[in-house]
């Protein structure tokens, strides 16, 4: 063989053997970018994360996030609520028991009403308000079981539908969803601050003590691509954070920020619906066998997650 034929021979196999590394590094790069924003990523099911008030992961940021997929075929649900019996119990009559106990956010995410197939959850947040009586104020549903209380209608409540997983379908409204399916598991709460994608500073129908002095804030979110943001604000815990202009209380103003914030770095798609939950002294928030936030409040239910 000539020395030109072997010359081009030697820049044929160069040329093959750098592109094929080409090739091998754009497809190592798809899972690694999916990684950092959960929403490309098909697979993605649940997770943690601090943020300031812009929506930025900040490990000493302020707010405590959890993101997740409904449809995720790792993730199951259920809501609890203060029972001093077993959820779901009847008495001799076959009628629902409903003996309401006082109990605080660390109770109801630990004790045996808590579990979903032997299991206690990954992720919970405090949810909605509790009455003098001791008895959730809003809308509450475990797997298909009533336990609610005066404002069931008037107030709007955040849930996840039944279903296979692929079905599941997070919603945020007032009152019982007319397709059943969707009051699998409701959460109580108050103040509406989205609705169908558009904002509402909701400052002055919380009035001046809720908007501006009970800070702790615990809330929840649906993006227009069916993803759940939970996130609670947790000022008490200012010694050890940072406070700055971007990391402080949340005032309803920034709800906005702070949630498309983190809907945007995450590609989880734009904000339909937002809802707060108790706040005060009730904001509670717990992930991978840690709580990051608790008060010190009865409170009227809290919103379980459990990996499969």
């Amino acid at each position: 063989m000539s020395t030109k034929k072997l010359f081009l021979l030697f820049i044929s196999i160069i040329g093959a053997s750098l592109l094929s590394g080409c090739q091998q590094i754009e497809a190592n790069s798809v899972p690694k970018a999916s990684k950092t924003c959960p929403g490309k990523d098909p697979k993605f099911s649940i997770d943690f994360f601090k943020t300031n008030n812009q929506g930025k992961k900040n490990s000493k940021g302020i707010n405590n996030v959890i993101i997740f997929n409904p449809k995720s075929a790792k993730l199951d649900f259920k809501v609890n609520v203060g029972l001093s019996h077993k959820l779901y119990a009847k008495d001799a009559k076959g009628k629902l028991r409903k003996e309401y106990i006082p109990k605080q956010f660390h109770e109801l995410i630990s004790d045996e009403n808590a579990k979903l197939n032997g299991q206690l959850p990954i992720a919970a947040i405090n949810a909605d308000y509790i009455g003098t009586d001791n008895k959730p104020q809003g809308l509450n549903v475990s797997r298909g079981v009533e336990y609610s209380g005066a404002f069931k209608n008037k107030r709007s409540s955040f849930g996840i539908s039944g279903g296979t997983p692929n079905q599941r379908q997070a919603t945020i409204q007032a009152g019982r969803r007319e397709n059943d399916i969707l009051n699998y598991n409701l959460v109580g709460g108050n103040g509406r601050f989205y609705r169908q994608g558009k904002f509402k500073d909701i400052c002055q129908d919380l009035g001046e003590f809720a908007c501006k002095n009970a800070t702790n804030r615990s809330l929840a979110a649906i993006t227009n691509q069916g993803y759940v943001i939970l996130l609670v604000n947790d000022l008490k815990a200012h010694s050890e954070i940072e406070l700055s202009q971007l990391n402080q209380e949340l005032l309803p103003n920034m709800f906005d920020n702070v949630l498309q914030g983190i809907a945007s770095n995450n590609c989880l798609g734009n904000i339909q619906e937002g809802i707060l939950f108790d706040g005060g002294m009730s904001p509670g928030l717990h992930y991978n066998q840690k709580t990051y936030v608790e008060n010190l409040g009865p409170i009227g239910s809290v919103f379980l997650i459990y990996k499969k």
